[in-house]
């Protein structure tokens, strides 16, 4: 794996509760220990934190990065990436992010990363643990209407994110 500055880490569910989903946990485990061997310097994690007041996949996935022993200097979370075209858009204009690990399982790597490239941001993928069952079924039938959408907002539309959330410094900016 690469060097890059930051590994964005794609929300997943968070279950009643406040624990993170398998799929959500086995991303963040592999960002964690990206960031221990040294292959990034910061986490962006980036998900459904902006919906409700009571749902908050950021919040989570920073908690769980903590207790695994990232430094909370080195977490940055954006409670704006409802979706995947929102956090390769905000990763890019609202943190400044020109380089990344993308982490998430490798149904969704392809559009993640094609995504991010479109948008601008150099991208590279790590794919986590894969899910099983029917949780393995359902993401790939999401999955392919999934990516004609990713092409026409990349192509065609080029909307912004539906909550824009704050503008952040650049992540490079920071200790």
């Amino acid at each position: 794996m690469p060097r890059r500055p930051v590994a964005i880490v794609f929300g997943a569910q968070v279950l009643p509760g406040g624990s993170p989903s398998r799929a959500l946990a086995n991303r963040l485990d592999d960002a964690v220990a990206l960031y221990r061997a040294g292959r990034v310097e910061r986490l962006l994690l980036t998900g459904d934190g902006s919906s409700s007041e009571y749902y908050d996949e950021p919040a989570v996935m920073r908690a769980y990065a903590l207790e695994r022993g990232v430094p909370d200097a080195a977490i940055v979370q954006d409670t704006a990436g409802l979706r995947t075209y929102d956090s390769c858009y905000r990763a890019k204009a609202a943190f400044g992010v020109e380089s990344a690990v993308l982490v998430t399982q490798a149904y969704h790597l392809p559009r993640a990363i094609y995504t991010c490239e479109r948008l601008g941001v150099r991208a590279v993928g790590f794919a986590a643990e894969p899910l099983g069952g029917r949780a393995a079924g359902a993401a790939l039938r999401r999955e392919h209407p999934a990516r004609w959408l990713a092409w026409w907002q990349v192509t065609v539309t080029r909307p912004a994110p539906r909550i824009p959330g704050p503008r952040a410094a650049a992540l490079d900016d920071r200790p």
